[in-house]
């Protein structure tokens, strides 16, 4: 069978797989340290998600105000609610300043302050004076455009140092050798439906967060977590998956994001008496409450008979009090967005919203030069040989338990630097690589064949739809033991139905049934590895709160949680500890303390 297959071979230094925010990062910079780069992308590569990215990236610059990296460091420990790794996070808060003025230079078009530096918004949690002083205008941003404003810069950037992409490629498999090292990627063409092996002497994964994995997420149909997929099947377990941030203004009905920004520009959230609720809830910040309080906050409301509409099941998001001016000149996209998916005009009238699946904490556990590790021979920072993991589709744990706004784009940019940082030095350019087994890619071909020929009676998008509907009810913003072991028990016989799936085209040529099929599979063992790690975590802790174990419990829960699952969908748990020192002296460890604002 696997000779029926013929693969075209491509050698390379590194492999980057994913042309988001994070993969274009990786991209540019190693080409720009002379290594011989090629970028794998499964759409165009400003068609990636980052695209979406409206408010803006966080960077204690200090434009608009009172700030310092330190505070950007306590911030980011508070608000992952002490899950964080305190190292990484030190080495992104600092190195954010650099990252973001080396963006600035490579072309980015931030808006600007009268005094012509990059204007920095308020953003939810962003703190001064390490909690005790008033908000920081921190966030770094092109009006409400600045994913897109980066991402087309650092595609033009790689292109400039010479990057090969390969567009419109779809990763199947990692392939590992015998010692357990990454050798490099199989991935088919989709457009000519050829096979082709990237062998090299790195692969990074910057496939983005599986959103998907639910019925209304603000993620694009794209983001299915193609990487996590990869390391699962390649036996390594992904790390804190239970922790799933739901943004708490998603656009009601249709799941489009209203940047945070908003509320940053001075937007508030009302419930159906017109009262400014979040007063109630986080009586310093109000509105700009950490993501998930917010959330909580406004599902609280809905269940407490408070909430708009006809079935009183959605919060409004009250923007007019703000002038044409500000909405403008700072949220040009929002007010299109809103007209087009909620026939709202925010000038005059408030934007009806509901919390919405939005960002992954949990993914591949990496160190913070973004170096894949797991837990092996009582080592729990053994790295992979050869593979590498940025962006959403990592776990460095910069976020913990709960992502703040705009650290995401920060994210991208300092661990897709930091990628290439570290291959430059480890990596020899034109390196000798090792000969592959002649069977290392049989069993990507052997699964290949299969779904490709798969004639069950269950087609994909009915498995995906069950799939999708399950984790939105039972692995929701507020989860019990009893709704957890319902939804995992639901999860298992949905992950085991996929054996019965049905595939109607069988050739290889622009096949979109066959690679959502493969994007299902990918969704089913993270969708099943999150709610199988939720139940398992009797506490409730950022993002993951459970009614019957509504506090903290740092005695017992404050580690990572490591889930792997095998073909048969058998899942194991191990923990790596939470990182709680720092990489220098310039900064103390942040000892929990309750997480109030």
């Amino acid at each position: 069978m696997a000779s029926a297959y013929k693969i075209q071979e491509h050698t390379f230094d590194m492999v980057v797989v994913g042309a988001g925010g994070a993969g274009l990062r990786a991209t540019f910079g190693l080409a720009q340290k002379g290594l011989k780069t090629a970028c794998i992308t499964k759409v165009f590569p400003t068609r990636s998600h980052t695209v979406a990215a409206q408010g803006g990236v966080a960077a204690a610059l200090g434009n608009m105000g009172e700030d310092d990296w330190r505070y950007h460091f306590f911030d980011t420990i508070k608000g992952s609610d002490w899950l964080g790794d305190q190292d990484a996070i030190e080495y992104m808060c600092r190195e954010a300043i650099p990252a973001i003025i080396e963006l600035e230079h490579q072309g980015v078009p931030f808006s600007r302050t009268e005094d012509g530096k990059i204007y920095q918004r308020p953003f939810g949690g962003m703190t001064t004076r390490f909690g005790e002083g008033p908000p920081a205008q921190r966030t770094c941003a092109a009006a409400d455009r600045t994913g897109h404003a980066i991402l087309h810069t650092l595609y033009q950037q790689s292109l400039a140092h010479d990057a090969q992409f390969f567009i419109e490629y779809f990763a199947l498999d990692l392939i590992m050798d015998e010692q357990g090292a990454c050798r490099g990627v199989l991935a088919l063409d989709m457009a000519e439906g050829t096979l082709h092996l990237f062998k090299a002497q790195g692969t990074v994964l910057a496939t983005g967060g599986y959103g998907r994995a639910y019925f209304s997420a603000t993620s694009a149909h794209t983001c299915t977590g193609d990487g996590g997929g990869m390391a699962l099947r390649a036996g390594l377990g992904l790390q804190d998956m239970e922790f799933v941030q739901f943004h708490p203004t998603g656009i009601y009905g249709a799941g489009c994001l209203i940047t945070e920004g908003v509320r940053g520009e001075g937007g508030i959230l009302r419930n159906s008496n017109g009262e400014r609720f979040m007063e109630r809830y986080a009586p310093s910040v109000k509105d700009l409450a950490p993501r998930d309080m917010v959330s909580r906050s406004m599902t609280i409301e809905i269940r407490e008979g408070r909430g708009v509409g006809e079935h009183k099941d959605h919060i409004l998001l009250d923007l007019t009090h703000l002038g044409p001016e500000v909405i403008h000149e700072k949220l040009p996209g929002i007010a299109e967005s809103a007209r087009i998916f909620a026939g709202v005009d925010v000038e005059k009238q408030p934007i009806p919203v509901i919390p919405t699946v939005h960002y992954n904490m949990g993914g591949i556990p990496t160190n913070y030069h973004g170096e894949v590790v797991q837990l092996r021979n009582g080592n729990p920072d053994e790295v992979v040989p050869g593979l590498y993991a940025i962006g959403e589709a990592a776990c460095v744990s910069v976020h913990g338990a709960n992502r703040l706004g705009s650290n995401s784009l920060l994210d991208l940019v300092v661990f897709g630097r930091a990628v290439a940082n570290r291959a430059a030095e480890t990596i020899k350019p034109n390196g000798a690589q090792a000969k592959l087994a002649s069977d290392a890619c049989d069993k990507s071909l052997a699964r290949l064949d299969k779904l490709r020929n798969a004639s069950g009676g269950t087609p994909t998008a009915v498995i995906r739809d069950k799939m999708q509907r399950t984790m939105q009810a039972d692995a929701a913003v507020f989860r019990t033991g009893e709704t957890l072991a319902e939804g995992v028990a639901k999860m298992r016989e949905i992950h085991a139905s996929f054996a019965d799936v049905k595939v109607t085209d069988r050739s290889l040529v622009w096949n979109s049934d066959l690679i959502e099929t493969f994007e299902l599979s990918n969704l089913l063992d993270q969708a099943l590895v999150t709610i199988v790690s939720a139940e398992n975590r009797k506490e409730s802790r950022g993002a993951h709160a459970r009614e019957d174990f509504p506090d903290r419990d740092d005695a017992n829960w404050q580690k990572h949680t490591l889930c792997s699952v095998d073909e048969a969908g058998n899942t194991s748990i191990d923990y790596r500890p939470v990182h709680m020192y720092t990489l220098s002296g310039d900064v103390d460890v942040i000892p929990p303390k309750k997480r109030v604002y």
